[in-house]
């Protein structure tokens, strides 16, 4: 690994940190993206999150001396998985990546411009696409979060990119897949809360940032390519598990009281039965067990703590 230097001075050590479960192959595509960067200082964190077999029986890693492996024998998830390798990263930049991404060489260049222009920046993100049609949008920045519904729209997606989101800003949240965080807002905000396992804890941790004074900013001259749902898969019952009980449990942290009111009593008039009738009329009746063990969790879980 080769340092270099950006607009005069020595370039920031940025730490990569991504979770490879059960993945291998498309872990060892994504480390073969990596090779392509032209930012010339940086390093990996794999975190192996039990898999079996490892990740180390499976790729020469020797082939990748930039990267470090972290094996965990617990599936600590996409919250504690991050956390892990943040724990072992040395860089001022911790950019939290999936591993069924391949990376553009200019990515990391693009990102960290933000950061030179503003003190008040604390996380930026790259315009995502879908790999396997580049010019379909899967990212550009967040709607806000609809406290009645508890849930945020991604800009742009699902649309045809033809530049209409290439102004970069502010944008309410970042997106798990790709974004580049400084390490001074994580020693100040924490982590990712570790209760959220899977999805929406960007979201959470996105609000956590903002309330600290730090913008979530989106950069649309960074580009990377996402294999989306390669890990958990579009339509498993885990997502619609942890969909339900996080998007519910987003609100009990960050909802004022008159807004969590009107939250729950809009999902237990609207969102719960049709759910239910819609899963059952599919006959997908594990989804809709899934989906009531969401609800469930939040009424016997008395915390929302920070992490």
């Amino acid at each position: 690994m080769a340092e270099g230097k950006r607009v005069g001075d020595k370039a920031p050590l940025v730490s990569m940190v991504t979770i490879n479960y059960n993945q291998a192959e498309t872990t060892r595509q994504f480390l073969e993206s990596v090779r392509a960067l032209a930012y010339p200082n940086y390093e990996v964190i794999v975190v192996d999150n039990a898999s079996e077999p490892s990740l180390n029986s499976q790729v020469d890693m020797a082939l990748y001396p930039w990267a470090h492996v972290v094996r965990s024998e617990v599936n600590l998830g996409f919250t504690g998985g991050n956390n892990l390798g943040m724990q072992h990263a040395r860089g001022e930049y911790f950019f939290i990546v999936n591993n069924d991404t391949e990376l553009t060489p200019n990515v990391l260049h693009e990102l960290l411009r933000p950061f030179e222009e503003s003190t008040l920046v604390g996380v930026v993100c790259p315009k995502i696409s879908y790999f396997d049609n580049p010019r379909l949008l899967q990212y550009a920045g967040y709607g806000a979060m609809n406290m009645l519904t508890g849930t945020a729209h991604m800009v742009g997606c699902n649309q045809t990119d033809q530049g209409q989101f290439d102004q970069p800003g502010p944008t309410p949240f970042a997106h798990g897949c790709a974004m580049l965080v400084s390490r001074k807002v994580v020693e100040q905000v924490g982590r990712f809360a570790e209760q959220f396992f899977l999805y929406y804890e960007e979201l959470d941790w996105s609000q956590r940032i903002r309330n600290a004074g730090y913008q979530i900013y989106y950069q649309p001259s960074a580009t990377i390519l996402h294999k989306e749902s390669v890990s958990v898969g579009r339509h498993s019952t885990l997502k619609t598990y942890y969909l339900t009980r996080n998007r519910i449990l987003f609100m009990r942290r960050h909802g004022s009281p008159a807004q969590r009111a009107a939250f729950y009593a809009f999902f237990a008039g609207a969102v719960l039965p049709k759910h239910l009738l819609t899963y059952a009329l599919k006959g997908q009746f594990a989804h809709a067990r899934a989906f009531a063990r969401g609800v469930f969790w939040n009424l016997t879980s008395g915390s929302t703590s920070p992490v």
